[in-house]
């Protein structure tokens, strides 16, 4: 029976938290796939919004018509018995991948910011996750879905106190930004950082679907939660453009910024990135050993523990290093379950 307290605020709770995550919040996702294209980063963001938007209804839309627990259903239904097992290694693999750099950026944000053994904030970050998994999916979803508007609203905050300070866009030219060398050209860059964002979320996004009272729900989510996620992508995107030669460098960008509008400011905006760290590895945890194992079973316990300390010894690679490497490799093996995801979605 679908749940008929899911609303459309909360269906987009869920799916900005299920995205946000240590790489989004930080700014480090938005200065290697936008902000290193210069001022044709602003066409990407807009693109990827629009995606946001469509990728997530028909994925949530599909959850609701078949019924899912895990994304596995999704994947087989839209890719066949080969693509779709392919499908499921991907995201099988990246969601213990992105487990992992939450994990790592926990640690990098102790580091930083308090000054804390990067250890420790990596061991809190799998703690509470491992808590809130086993807490069952409702847990889930109301813890996802509150912490989510809080990062848009501050990003959002520093991104306008930021302009206001600021000379204008046309007048700022940057040139000694890194470009990863996987990513060729900000449009080819908007279609990866969609792909490894979107694909694993199937994982979550699907039993969303699954949970959530009726299409019209799951639209109206999908419309605000894929807004939302532009509006706050924008606003770290404008920050970062115009802060790039000081933060260029940095593991965390964002706390930068933030710490120069207001010291007051910058803990906070510490708090929200930790939260929203918090949400997406809960997200991942949960997609990973829902595709293991049923979560309503002793093994689930097993997994969720033995997930987490493996994942937590990965952490010691670095947050940034699996952000430059991890991520846009997992954007290139998802673009195949994104073309499949649209050619399901018309064919005959």
């Amino acid at each position: 029976m679908k749940n008929k307290k899911i609303t459309a605020f909360k269906v987009a709770g869920t799916y900005i938290g299920t995205i946000v995550g240590a790489g989004f919040a930080s700014g480090q996702e938005i200065l290697q796939f936008f902000v290193s294209f210069g001022k044709k980063g602003l066409i990407g963001i807009f693109t990827v919004t629009v995606l946001f938007i469509y990728f997530g209804y028909i994925i949530m839309e599909m959850g609701f018509k078949l019924n899912v627990s895990s994304h596995l259903p999704i994947v087989k239904e839209v890719g066949g018995r080969f693509l779709g097992s392919f499908s499921d290694a991907v995201i099988t693999f990246f969601l213990f991948g992105a487990l992992t750099a939450m994990i790592a950026g926990s640690g990098a944000l102790f580091n930083q910011e308090f000054n804390l053994n990067p250890l420790l904030g990596s061991l809190f970050m799998a703690t509470i996750t491992v808590i809130t998994v086993l807490g069952g999916f409702n847990s889930i979803v109301n813890s996802i879905s509150f912490v989510a508007p809080f990062l848009v609203l501050s990003a959002v905050l520093v991104g306008i106190v930021t302009l206001l300070t600021a000379p204008p866009l046309s007048q700022i030219e940057h040139n000694v930004i890194e470009r990863p060398v996987m990513l060729r050209n900000w449009l080819w860059a908007s279609i990866l950082y969609i792909s490894y964002n979107i694909i694993p979320s199937i994982s979550i996004l699907g039993p969303l679907g699954n949970q959530t009272k009726d299409k019209k729900t799951i639209r109206k989510g999908a419309l605000l939660g894929g807004t939302g996620l532009g509006i706050g992508a924008a606003a770290i995107f404008l920050t970062l453009y115009v802060n790039a030669d000081s933060i260029k460098h940095l593991e965390i960008p964002m706390i930068m910024v933030a710490r120069n509008i207001s010291p007051w400011f910058r803990i906070i905006y510490a708090i929200v990135l930790l939260a929203e760290i918090y949400t997406s590895a809960v997200s991942d945890l949960y997609g990973f050993t829902a595709r293991i194992c049923n979560m309503n079973t002793k093994t689930a316990v097993f997994v969720v523990l033995a997930c987490s300390c493996l994942a937590f010894l990965a952490s010691l690679t670095g947050f940034s290093n699996l952000v430059k490497y991890l991520y846009p490799t997992i954007g290139y093996c998802g673009v195949l379950t994104l073309v499949c995801l649209v050619y399901h979605r018309y064919k005959a």
